[in-house]
């Protein structure tokens, strides 16, 4: 027998440099190297797009997601590349942001 994927993402033009999954909500997100994080169904259906803040303007400003993290309760954390960190809700709506010049692995 050969494994099958249940469900191919689309919607990154760029490689994927993170991703979380939220098997409680249903739910997978991914952050590419330069672009938007985006939240798919496990279905692979494309829900919503996440749009850092607009303070940072620019190609040399792109917001660079290194790590994501999904909570059950409907938050996803994510941390860039540039120190910044930014919590949203599972309806795309930026919440909080906090920087920091910490190195996060």
């Amino acid at each position: 027998d050969f494994a099958t994927p249940r469900a191919i993402l689309t919607g990154h033009d760029y490689e994927i440099t993170c991703a979380a999954i939220c098997a409680e909500l249903g739910m997978v997100i991914s952050g590419s190297k330069e672009g938007p994080c985006l939240i798919h169904s496990m279905n692979g259906d494309l829900l919503r797009t996440l749009e850092g803040p607009e303070t940072l303007e620019g190609p040399e400003n792109c917001l660079r997601p290194k790590l994501i993290q999904a909570s059950r309760e409907g938050h996803c954390v994510i941390y860039y590349e540039n120190g910044l960190f930014c919590v949203f809700s599972v309806n795309g709506r930026l919440q909080a942001t906090m920087e920091t010049d910490d190195k996060i692995k």
